[in-house]
This record gives structure tokens, sequence and C-alpha cells, in this order.
């Protein structure tokens, strides 16, 4: 079939009001062929049933009848599929625009399977060059020479002609288009490795976050678990030391109306005895017979036997201390479950134990280091050592080697013997050159020990501490992300202190500060101890 044969075929399959190809092809009377639905719609919208084409009309709405022979010709026309949004279309295509399925660099036209029948069959087309669809073929042509490009300048990192590379670019590193092309393909083969490996890692990221979430989550259902069964705990022993006070006072208060029931009984029995006696003299005094009253008058001498009431009295109870006393046992209570949860936190917090020791260049030369690096206390003689930038120059404080900068870590440090010590963690930026004052502003979170017994938290503003015991032990913990840090007393199990809201955005060092020797009274070491997890 040629390709005039094939664009007046083509239009025959075209219906005249949709001009597209026909769907459902029907006829009418006079032999003109449309979609059914068109037609149809046609007539519904119109006065008289007249033809589209010819214009006939007809008087009554004609029978349509299938046109069975465009239907078989639009079908096998349809195997070829009509070029979708982002395919190239057939340039020669009138009507519906079919796939296109070469491109020919010689006529800058794109051919669907039909109209590229000649560039196979006729021997003048068969010397062109064809290729994958694409559009914009004149972009594939030399824009000066009219040529096809066909070679690249690894020079000049373009395409060009034939005529560019003998001409232009004579003596330029020219090479065919398709080394080129292989050697940039080979480059993309090793780029998409590279990008599908960073792919990889990132789906292996996001298993991890996931895995993270998991764990986030059971950690907080067993966090809301147990604080369910602690508070529940706590309101039982809120609710049954409220009930035994209660019953306290109520059991006072009904001894106290079962006495007074006692004494009114009592009273009222000797009442009635009384009124009856009073009924008898009135009765005996009313008698006008000499002999009965004389006769009877003995008999009243003996009063009924009476109380003496003028000491007996109905006391108040005493509710004194009774609310101090049930809210003390109540604090009590209270305090051991305050202890089982720190016990339980403290726990928690040792499995992010980590291996600390000092580092000798940032200590101040008045300290000694054990060679372990695990215990520093305070020299009265300087040593001889360089004024390095880490060295702190006038507070006798060291930092630890090992430097934090996410997650959690926790560590333990030995007081026991000490008057005074500073504790803590720094950032990597503090001052460490004369007067250094110890809060969060100037990169420290620390507590202190003064004096042997007074207990500072060197917050804005300080905050001093109540400590029921002397810490022997002292714990610290460091959630890097959350911005806490916390200290506890190990022996007691007890939180000393925590720093909370903290925005941390550098390393952060474990801080230690045995504090001047004083004489020896404070000559004992700071000891970073081994942390022992108990289960």
């Amino acid at each position: 079939m040629s390709a005039a044969s094939c664009l007046r075929s083509e239009d025959q399959f075209l219906c005249s009001i949709c001009l597209d190809v026909f769907t459902d092809p029907v006829s009418t009377p006079c032999g003109h062929n449309f979609c059914k639905n068109c037609i149809t719609e046609h007539w519904n919208t119109n006065d008289q049933y007249l033809c589209p084409i010819c214009k006939e009309v007809f008087y009554t709405r004609p029978k349509l009848k299938v046109n069975t022979f465009i239907s078989e010709m639009v079908s096998h026309s349809s195997e070829q599929q009509a070029a979708k949004p982002g395919e190239v279309p057939c340039d020669v295509c009138t009507g519906t625009k079919l796939k296109a399925l070469k491109s020919c660099l010689v006529c800058l036209t794109s051919y669907c399977e039909t109209h590229l029948e000649p560039h196979l069959t006729a021997s003048g087309l068969k010397r062109h060059q064809l290729m994958d669809p694409v559009e914009n073929l004149e972009d594939r042509m030399c824009m000066k020479h009219d040529k096809p490009l066909e070679l690249f300048c690894k020079t000049d990192q373009t395409c060009v002609c034939m005529l560019c590379s003998v001409l232009d670019h004579k003596t330029h590193d020219v090479v065919p288009l398709k080394e080129e092309y292989e050697g940039k393909k080979a480059e993309l083969g090793k780029t998409e490795a590279e990008i599908q490996q960073m792919i990889q890692k990132r789906r292996l990221k996001i298993q991890e976050i996931k895995h993270s979430v998991d764990l986030s989550k059971k950690d907080a259902d067993r966090e809301k678990a147990e604080g369910v069964q602690v508070f529940i705990t706590l309101m039982e022993s809120v609710e049954r030391s409220l009930n035994e006070l209660i019953e306290t006072i109520e059991e006072k208060q009904r001894t106290t109306e079962k006495q007074a029931e006692d004494f009114i009984k009592e009273l009222e029995q000797e009442i009635s005895e009384l009124k009856k006696r009073s009924s008898e003299v009135k009765q005996l005094s009313r008698s006008e017979d000499h002999l009965h009253l004389l006769q009877n008058f003995p008999s009243l001498k003996a009063a009924p036997p009476t109380k003496d009431w003028t000491e007996v009295s109905v006391r108040p109870p005493s509710y004194e201390g009774t609310v101090v006393r049930a809210v003390t046992q109540l604090e009590e209570t209270l305090s051991e479950e305050m202890k089982k949860l720190f016990e339980a936190e403290l726990k928690r917090v040792q499995r992010y134990a980590v291996d600390v020791t000092l580092d000798p260049d940032t200590a101040h030369p008045k300290l000694i280091l054990s060679d372990d690096g695990k215990q520093v206390n305070h020299g009265d003689v300087k040593k001889n050592l360089p004024d390095n930038p880490e060295r702190f120059s006038l507070c006798p404080g060291v930092l630890g080697k090992q430097s934090f900068s996410s997650g959690r870590f926790y560590f333990e440090v030995q007081v026991k013997g000490k008057t005074d010590w500073d504790l803590g963690v720094a950032r990597e930026s503090i001052n460490r050159k004369g007067q250094i004052t110890l809060q969060p502003q100037d990169g420290y979170w620390t507590t202190v020990m003064r004096n042997g017994n007074e207990y500072t938290a060197c917050n804005d503003p300080s905050v001093r501490l109540s400590l029921k015991s002397r810490p022997q032990k002292v714990g610290v913990f460091v959630d890097y992300e959350e911005g806490l840090v916390s200290f506890y007393d190990v022996d007691a199990a007890a939180l000393i202190y925590s720093f909370t809201g903290c925005s941390f955005t550098e390393k952060l060092y474990p801080f230690f500060s045995p504090f001047l020797n004083k004489s020896g009274k404070n000559s004992a070491p700071l000891i970073i101890c081994p942390v022992n997890q108990t289960e």
C-alpha cells in the first residue's frame, strides 16, 4: 500500500461529526457513515432528522445499521496504538496521531508502522538513517552545515557534523558519536550504581528509623504501663491513708457518743427513780390520816441510790496531730515508692554506661592523674607542662578523652572522702583559661560540693540542693537529643538534680574537678568507677 493510499484510507475511517476514528460505525439510509453515539446525539438535539453530510431529510427517525466493513477496518487500524502524552507521534498521520515507531535523520520525520513501510522497502529510502523515535529532530542537525550531528568533539564537549570536524574542529579530539555514547553510557552506569547504592543506604536508614520508632513505642508503652501502675499504687496509698484517717476520727467520735449515751441512760434511770419517790412523797404528804403518815414516813427516809454527777462530763476527743501523723505515714509510703522508681530509673540509665578516661592534655598543672587515667586529685606542686589551648590554666579541672555528639551516655565517679568536688559535662568550645564560671551559658552543666555538706546545681541561677544522705558515688547521665543532664546518688538510688531543656550543638566531654587540696583535707581523689549494672 502506498503512502498516498494510506492517507486516503485514513480519512475514510474518520467520523465527520467528532473528526476522530469511528467508534461503533453505523450507516444512514443515504449511505453516509457516523459513530453511532455521534449521529444519535445529533438527532436528539435537532428538530429534524438530517444527514450532516448530504443534508437529506428523513421524516421518520431512520433505522441505523452497523457498518461491518468499516468496523473491521477500524479494528485492524487500531492495532497500532495512538500516541499517548509523552510519546512521539507520527508526523504523517492525520486525525488521530499513531505512535511513531522510528525517526529518520535524513527526512527529519517520525513514522508510525504504516508510514514507515517505504523506508523499509524503497531502495532510495533504505539508505536513510533510522533511530528510535525522538522529538525535535531539527536539534539533531548541524545548524551551520545542515548535516546530521554524527561526531563528538571531546575538546569542546559538543556534538558536531562531518564538515565541522574538518573545518571548525580540525585540530580537536573528535570521535564518533557512538564511541562517546558508549563512554558516557558506562559513566551513567557507574553513576546509576552509585545512585542505587545511595538509595539502598537510605532504605536501610528508613528501616533503621522505623526500628527506632518501634523501639521508642515499646519504651513509651512500657513507661506508660509502669507510670500507670505507680500512680495507681500512689492513689491507692492516698485513698487508704485517707480512709484510715477518716476511720480514726470516726472511731473517736463513736467512742465519745457511746460514753455520752451511757451517761444519759444512767441519768435518765436515776430521774425515773427520783420521779417515783417524788410521787410517793407527794401522795403521803397529802394524807389526813395521822397514823398512816407516821407509819409510812420511815420508809421515805431511805433515798434511792444516786451518783454524784458533779465531776462527771463528756470531753470532746482531741484530734490534734491526727492528720499530721496520717500525712507523715503517707509521706513514708510515697518515699518508699519514689525510691523504687529511682532504682528502676538508675538501672535503665546504667545501660548507657561508657568507658571514660582522663585527658592529661587538658589537666591543670597541679592535678595528679593516675597512669590508667581513672583517678585525679589536687597536688600542691605546679608541674612544668606546656600551656596548650586545651589545658585549664586556673580552674583545677580536667576533661575526659571521650567526646559525645549524639545519643545517651552514663558514667560514675567515686567522691568518697572528699570535702569539695565538681562533676558534670562541658562543651568543646569552653574557655579553659583564667577565671571560669560553671554555668550552662558558659558551656558547663555541673553539680558541686563545698565544705563537706553544701551541694549546689550550677544552673542560672544556682540551685541549693538538700540531700538526705551524703553521696559516696555520683552517676552522670546525658541524653544529647533530649537536652538532659542528670546526677544520681548511686548508693541511695536517688536523683540529685536534672538540667532539662538544654540545647547541645557541639561535642560534650565529661568534666572533673577534685578542687583544691586544702592542706590534705580534700586530698582524696575522684575515681572513675566501672558501672555495676544490676538486674
